[in-house]
């Protein structure tokens, strides 16, 4: 009998929010049915009828959607139908001061976004598809958290999300009073709120409303976007909601949901929805109560004792110890302990060296308990990559994402040594395989090409797709990793560059390697994206050929890999300089392309280079070079582009513009 009457009380809660119209779910109109759900992760259904998207722990992902699809639209090229959906949600967090990331309903064309990721992603996204138009996701996001790669205004704000977290509308979280003034609301601090989300068909635009539940819905929405979700949303779409946790962590509740299609939800019943569990100040109360009982308890002797226990404790981990500087809370990537590092790459034995230069050792490693392995670059006291470099890499390539760049893990620093942590690149750098007798031959050519692509999309993220222009200023065959499958990843961000899109960068002294430093970078010092370019084109011959730039015991014409190249293609047979390692296994088209290409990018003028997303553009087949290349590359002047020939700036000019329409469409959508 006792057993029947908790049961009997969950049927009566969940039978009490069975759908309006009927038993058919795709009628467009809905309550809160727990019978009617599908979780997803750690997702989970209470007993007295709460659904917690997200509990306690860290990197978490939770989601819930309703079962069936709901009809958008009339046709699959017809028009969205008006719908409105309000529901009661509370996020309670662990740390009152950090509240970690948010949760988002979202509109789906699957039951579920299996390959999202969560912290920062929020369940919605992953690295790789943010910006698809494929994706046909429209989203409202409540989100505890500044991500800056994402735009996000502050870290606790309502926006409303296209295919992307780059939000189309965004505020900080509040209500507008009958007034007109705005009140500020914390997403995180426990307590139910309800949000109304409306789109009006005949005037194509979507409101959020948000207030708490005890006051009425406002008036004046929060955010009001006029928009026409006909091209975004399917026919037959799913609803629901998503949420995640990083390493800072909450949990996510919604209490209740109603949702119609052509009309305005029902209201919710706020006097019948769920109690939130309670939340970090209720029990940081009774923690404060215990805590001062067993502390009045505790005798004199007790204290002496328990003192000189820390004390032995501070002295056997005083090897470890590290200090938390206020400028390393800035930059995001997580900070690894020194003695994880040590315990990973056996304490930086030898035997785990991957390689040395003039920045200092690369280890590889594997970390405690996951098993991953990752590179661990120590710097050298005495390198000239000191501290600037250090802060640069971390602000750069730690809140980078993107298949081509090498992603940062962590970092670490202890007694003025500094340390970077890597995912590690089984198949190690790409000129261990131009120049190896044992790889060197295992290099095919449609590796080589794919490598050259591979690369060409991670340099054009990083001068037209991002935030912020990042001039690498170090391009080359030893950071260029390759993983096991030999995709190729560009690395090694020490010297990197960062400056605003249109902004000039300023630099104080010429950086990179020789053979690889373009005319205008060792005569003024300024590098650029143009001088990342040069390189880049280097970078095409040298993998190409399978020669360094710069070969000193060669003839005068042979020396540089440029006149080399060039010198074959005047002769009538640009093939000539290709690799003897590839013998006749090359496409020849591909190959000359290259190799034309490479020339033109390596242009002494920079004026005269292209662009990384034409480069991208002329690899693809997307467009085709100049008919007059070979004029152009053969006005190898070194005096900036003064002697320039104006036929060959006008040819490159018109070839740009047919490019433009790709490179706007491309870096729309990377990210």
């Amino acid at each position: 009998m006792t057993t029947m009457i908790p049961l009997l009380l969950l049927s009566l809660i969940l039978l009490s929010f069975i759908p309006t119209n009927g038993e058919d779910p795709t009628d467009g109109e809905f309550g809160f049915n727990g019978f009617l759900y599908s979780p997803y992760g750690v997702a989970d259904l209470k007993s007295n009828g709460l659904f917690q998207l997200t509990n306690s722990s860290t990197q978490l992902l939770g989601q819930v959607f309703y079962n069936s699809p709901v009809r958008f639209k009339g046709s699959a090229n017809g028009s969205v139908f008006s719908f409105s959906t309000s529901f009661v949600f509370a996020i309670v967090p662990e740390n009152s001061e950090l509240r970690g990331h948010g949760l988002a309903f979202v509109i789906s064309p699957t039951k579920g976004l299996h390959h999202s990721l969560p912290r920062q992603y929020l369940g919605l996204f992953n690295e790789t598809n943010m910006g698809n138009f494929s994706n046909h996701i429209v989203a409202v996001e409540l989100d505890m958290f500044r991500n800056q790669e994402f735009g996000d205004i502050d870290g606790n704000h309502v926006a409303i999300d296209i295919n992307s977290l780059m939000s189309k509308k965004a505020s900080a979280a509040g209500y507008f009073k009958d007034d007109g003034t705005l009140e500020n609301l914390v997403l995180g601090d426990g307590q139910p709120m309800q949000i109304w989300v409306e789109y009006d068909s005949s005037q194509n635009r979507l409101n959020v409303t948000l207030h708490p539940v005890h006051v009425p819905k406002p008036k004046i929405p929060l955010l009001s976007l006029v928009e026409d979700l006909s091209p975004y949303l399917l026919e037959f779409m799913y609803v629901g909601f998503t949420s995640s946790t990083g390493r800072l962590t909450a949990s996510h509740y919604i209490l209740g949901w109603t949702f119609k299609m052509n009309g305005t939800a029902p209201n919710i019943d706020i006097s019948r929805l769920p109690k939130v569990p309670r939340g970090y100040q209720q029990r940081q109360q009774q923690t404060l109560k215990r805590v001062l009982a067993i502390s009045l308890s505790l005798s004199a002797i007790t204290l002496f004792i328990v003192s000189v226990f820390v004390l032995m404790v501070f002295h056997q981990r005083k090897k470890f110890m590290e200090i938390l500087e206020d400028w390393e809370v800035q930059f995001g990537p997580h900070r690894f302990s020194y003695k994880d590092l040590y315990i990973a790459t056996k304490g930086f034995k030898n035997s785990e060296l991957l390689g040395q230069g003039g920045f200092g050792k690369v280890y590889k490693g594997s970390l405690p308990l996951s098993n991953i392995q990752i590179a661990v670059k120590k710097v050298s006291h005495d390198s000239r990559q000191g501290m600037r470099e250090f802060v640069a890499e971390i602000a750069t390539i730690g809140r980078l994402r993107h298949p081509n760049l090498v992603r940062l893990l962590g970092y670490c620093r202890r007694k003025g040594e500094l340390y970077l942590v890597y995912d590690f690149m089984q198949k190690e750098s790409l000129d261990k395989f131009l120049y190896s007798r044992t790889n060197g031959s295992s290099l095919e050519w449609s590796q080589r090409f794919k490598i050259i692509k591979d690369v060409a999309f991670g340099l054009c993220y990083l001068h037209q797709q991002w935030v912020q222009v990042i001039i690498h200023r170090d391009i080359k065959p030893a950071n260029i990793l390759l993983d096991e499958n030999m995709n190729a990843k560009l690395g090694d961000f020490g010297l990197a560059k960062l400056c605003d899109h249109g902004i000039d960068p300023q630099t104080s002294h010429v950086a990179g390697t020789l053979g690889y430093i373009s005319p205008e970078l060792a005569r003024t010092g300024k590098a650029s994206t143009s001088s990342d370019v040069f390189a880049f084109g280097v970078f095409m011959l040298e993998i190409s050929c399978g020669r360094r730039p710069i070969v000193p015991r060669a003839s005068p014409k042979e020396m540089l890999i440029t006149d080399r190249v060039l010198g074959c293609w005047d002769n009538g047979d640009i093939l000539q300089a290709i690799d003897e390692k590839l013998g006749q296994q090359y496409l020849a088209e591909q190959v000359t392309l290259v190799l034309k290409l490479g020339l033109l990018c390596s242009h002494p003028t920079s004026a005269m280079r292209p662009s990384m997303s034409s480069v991208v553009q002329f690899l693809d087949g997307v467009a085709q070079l100049p008919h007059n290349l070979l004029d152009i590359v053969k006005s190898r002047d070194f005096d900036g582009g003064r002697g320039a020939s104006q036929e060959a700036d006008e040819s490159l000019t018109t070839n740009s513009l047919a490019s433009l329409t790709f490179t706007e469409s491309f870096a729309s959508h990377g990210r």
